[in-house]
Parts: C-alpha cells; structure tokens; sequence
C-alpha cells in the first residue's frame, strides 16, 4: 500500500461531546504543514479500535467526583479510597477558597466519556478511573505509602500530578514507607509485570527548580513527564532535569490554549494547567499501549516511551543532543513528545525486555580532591569494569556533600561514550548549607549505552559567592541488561524526519499492524462507539481513494468479531 505524504486533516472525524473542538491536543489543529505537529498522534489508535477498555488507571490526588455526567460511565469504585477520612468515597470536599478540583480535572483528561455531549474526550475514554484522595489534609509517608500501593493487585496505571514544593528550595523525596510501597507496586502490581507510575515533574520552572530534587518524578519506578505548550516550546513553568522520560501537551504561554476536561460541580473547563495537565495525558496513552498488549512491562513501558516519543515537533528548543546509540534527549523534554499511534504500534509486536541487571560502584574522599569552594570544580572517577549491564537503562549518581549554599551547586555526568547529562543545575533560591545526604540524582539520558568505562562526575560551583564545602562518598548505580533488547537488534533508533508532515497513509499502517499483530486485542467497534466517525477524511492535497477507505473499515468491523483473541493474555 502506497503511502501518501501529504498534509492531512482529521476535520470529519469527530466525537459530539462540547469541548472536542477544544482539545488541539488530540488532533491536529494546525493550520499549515509548516508549523510543529499539533497532537499527540492518538486517532490512528482509535482507528485501529483501541481506547483503553480493560484498563484501570487511578488518580491520586485530592479526590474525584465520581457522579460527574462525564465521568460516572467510567468510575470504578473498585480501585478507589479515601485516605483522608478512612472510607471508600474519594468524593472532593468543596471549599469556597479551594475547590479541590484537582484530581476530578486529572481524572477526567483520562477517561472522560466519549461521544456523550458533555465536556470533552479522555485520551484513554474506554478505560476505567479510580481514586484515591490522599492530598486534603495533612500529608504523611503513611499516606502516601497507603495511596501509592492502594489496590495495587487490581490497579494497572496510577497517575499522580503532585510532589514536593515547586519553590526552588525543597529536597524532598518519599519516606521509607512510600518507597517500599513504589517497590511492591513494580513487584507485585500487574500480576507481577509492575504497576506503572506516571508523574509530573513539576512546575518550579519559574523559581529555578530541578527536578531532581524531586525523589518521586525522579524515581527509576516512575515515568516522569513534562510539559510542551500549544507552539511547541519548554513552558514558562518547565522544569529541568535529566530523570524526565518524555512531555506531553500542556499549558504554555498567557494567550496559549490549555487541556479542556471535567471540573467539580458536574461542569467543564478549559483551563488545566501545567504539568499537571500533562502526566494524566500520557497516563491515558499508556493505557491505549496496555490495552493493546497486556503483557507489557513497567520496564517495557518506558523502553517504549524512549523508543517512540518524537523529537520533531519540539526540535525548536535548544539543549537537544545525541547520546551514545543515537537517541535524542533534552533535559527539558527527556526523549521527546509522546507519539501514541507509534507506542500502541510498537506494543502490538513488543518482545518483552531482558531481566534487569544492576552494578554498583562507589568513590570515596580520599580518591579525589574532597574541597569545593566558589569557581573550582572536582572531578570524580568512576571505572566500571566486568559490569554485567551492556545496555543502559536508568543511572543513578548518590550524592553527599556539605555546602554552604546548596543552590550554588551544579553537577554533570559524562559516561564512557562521552554523554554529558547536567544532573543538578544552580538552583538560585536554595540557599540552605543542609548539601545532600545520599541523594539520588537520576538520570535517563544515557538510555541503551554501555557502562563499561570510565564515568566522570563532575561538580561546579561557578557563582562568584564565597562558598565552600566538602565532598563526601559519591556512588554510581547503572541500571539495565545483560543481553540486548529485541527493539535494539536492528540498529539505532530511526527518526521520522516527516512527522511534522504527518499523512494518512501512516494510519493504514495502523492496520496493518493490528491485522497482522500476533498480540491483537480490538475490543471495540468504532463505528458503534464514534457515530459518524467512518466518513471520508478531507484532506489539504492527496484526496484519498472513498473505495480504498471503505475496504480498510470493512477489514476493521472484521478484526472486531474477532473475540477469542490469545487465550495466553488471559483475554
């Protein structure tokens, strides 16, 4: 089948619900070829007949009004408590000051209900979302721990838009009990492929935050993500850091459109923010891949997510660069805009990743020069020989150092391939002398290289303040396989160069994909569930054939009678 490389326009195929018009985010508005690609690439997924149905996602946050018009369809009360009174109800709490909206925004970008007039259409709008309230009132690692592994045996995806201060000052990450509980959930969750933890990274852009500082978005066990505005570009309220995996739409500037979704009080709004806005996006992405192939795990995930998330629609900001087996990544936006018609595709014929393997190595004070003070930089070594990781995952850099201005410090790290990943940058507004007492700062940016080398951390202080301090043990964990990843056998990551020219012939891809998918798991007819949505496509050159369109539905009513699908993904 000839692709056809033309601009496109999704105009017909719409959902009735009010706010669809709004959501820019899920097709491309744009109104030239030339500008960035404007979506998240999700109607082919919906083509192809995934929505999220069998999923289950829960929103920890403040709540969720389950009885909303748009909501209610999908609410499950199964995955859902209330941390704060000690019952089953998440239901909000209204206050006139603070309406604890929050988390019934977040659930509703999710699994918001299609094709019902009301607000919008959640990404994922045939999944399942739950709640946990556990953020209106006070906030102890008993809580956490209990919110992040609360149904842990039924839950497949927790989204959580929350974290420590955004201040520029705050280092904070989860107690011992949240910790534990992050561990059980990648352990057990899932019927032991790992429950997946989506975060956001944070809004502290405006204060010179890190993220991190932030020990949860930061976390090996969550897939951290951004935020890129409407025009493509790092938002006023970013975040840097190298832990974050990808971006998704968001807010950006005053006069920018932001995500439309359900609000308190059974109405909808246009106005969620932040990255925030952005985690529960890809939350719902995540969830159109688990669909598609359940066996996937919370380490395929975000492989995946490194793997499919595009470069294109935000190469405009600075910072990007190539690691060491050619994948881009910007500590802005991690590996890139989420693409979900290319992680669902992915997914479809996804070879589980090899067991993770781990190697850890430690310098201590009297192997490099332990004295920092203002314009100096110490330089510590690390040879990693006879490690049994070939092939990177997560690097994790444990930091102790006494300081007297903790904010004027900045560290990198350069691996053996000669990616240099800034893992701290200067944080003006910290001016504790606390240092860091076995920090992790993590980062993904050397996803897929080989550890063996030598690793160089280096650590600045380029004010010109009078500062000085101590540098204590300093250890390096590489995270990651022993043998090479499937996905990986064919040569370094190809880029689509054309993504931002997007065309129609990519969605018949799509079914090529799931016709052909050993891991087919179609559970819906689209025609039934998106009235109207089968009708020819306009398009801005390059009209398709009517007769060609016809055929490739007929084939999708064809895979959905399909109903006994694999009998070993328990479906």
């Amino acid at each position: 089948m000839e692709k056809r490389n033309g601009p496109y326009s999704y105009s017909k195929y719409e959902f009735n619900d009010e706010l669809w018009s709004n959501q820019w985010y899920l097709q491309d508005t744009r109104t030239s070829s030339k500008l960035p690609r404007l979506d998240l690439n999700v109607l082919p997924v919906y083509k192809s007949g995934f929505n999220g149905k069998g999923v289950r996602v829960s929103v920890l946050d403040d709540g969720i009004e389950h009885n909303h018009t748009d909501l209610r369809a999908n609410y499950d009360p199964e995955i859902s408590w209330d941390c704060n009174d000690r019952d089953s109800d998440p239901f909000p709490r209204y206050q006139k000051v603070m309406k604890n909206s929050h988390g019934t925004r977040c659930a509703g970008e999710i699994a918001m209900t299609a094709n019902n007039v009301k607000c919008g259409v959640g990404v994922a709008w045939g999944a399942k979302v739950g709640g946990v309230r556990m953020l209106d009132g006070a906030i102890t690692d008993r809580i956490e721990g209990e919110a992040i592994g609360y149904a842990v045996d039924k839950v497949d995806i927790y989204s959580a838009s929350w974290g420590p201060n955004d201040d520029g000052r705050t280092v904070e990450g989860p107690g011992h009990l949240a910790m534990e509980a992050f561990k059980r959930g990648v352990e057990t969750g899932r019927g032991g492929k790992g429950a997946i933890y989506v975060w956001a990274n944070g809004n502290g852009g405006g204060h010179s935050d890190n993220c991190n500082c932030d020990g949860y978005s930061s976390s090996i066990y969550t897939v951290s993500i951004g935020s890129a505005s409407q025009h493509g570009l790092f938002p006023w309220y970013g975040e840097i850091c190298s832990s974050t995996l990808a971006a998704a739409y968001s807010s950006g500037a005053y006069k920018d459109q932001k995500i439309a979704t359900t609000d308190t009080g059974d109405s909808c709004t246009l106005s969620h923010t932040g990255t925030s806005a952005a985690a529960p996006l890809a939350a719902g992405i995540i969830a159109l891949a688990l669909e598609a192939n359940p066996n996937l795990t919370w380490r395929d995930v975000q492989h995946l997510i490194v793997w499919t998330s595009e470069y294109a629609p935000l190469s405009a900001n600075p910072g990007w660069q190539l690691n060491g087996v050619g994948l881009r990544f910007d500590i802005r936006f991690g590996f890139g805009l989420m693409n979900a018609g290319g992680l669902v595709k992915a997914a479809l014929n996804w070879t589980n990743v090899p067991e993770k393997s781990i190697c850890r190595l430690k310098a201590s004070p009297s192997e490099y020069e332990n004295k920092l003070t203002t314009g100096e930089g110490v330089d510590i070594l690390l040879d990693v020989e006879n490690c049994v990781v070939n092939y990177l995952e997560h690097v994790e850099v444990i930091s102790n150092i006494k300081y007297t201005r903790r904010g004027a410090l900045q560290i990198s790290l350069i691996s053996p391939q000669g990616t240099k990943i800034q893992l701290l940058s200067p944080r003006p507004l910290d001016i504790s002398n606390d240092g860091f007492f076995n920090w992790p700062l993590m980062s993904v940016g050397t996803w897929g290289e080989n550890p063996n080398g030598i690793w160089k951390i280096v650590i600045e202080d380029k004010t010109n303040e009078r500062n000085s301090g101590e540098i204590g043990t300093f250890s390096l964990i590489v995270h990651g396989t022993n043998e090479m990843p499937e996905h990986m056998r064919n040569g370094p990551r190809k880029y689509n160069k054309e993504y931002n020219n997007n065309s129609y012939g990519d969605v018949f891809e799509y079914f090529d994909s799931v016709r052909n998918s050993d891991l087919n798991t179609v559970t819906d007819d689209i025609a039934a569930a998106v009235p109207g949505s089968h009708e020819a496509e306009e398009f801005d050159a390059n009209e398709i054939d009517p007769e060609v369109l016809a055929a490739v539905e007929k084939e999708l009513q064809r895979i959905h009678h399909r109903k006994n699908y694999l009998p070993s993904l328990g479906l």
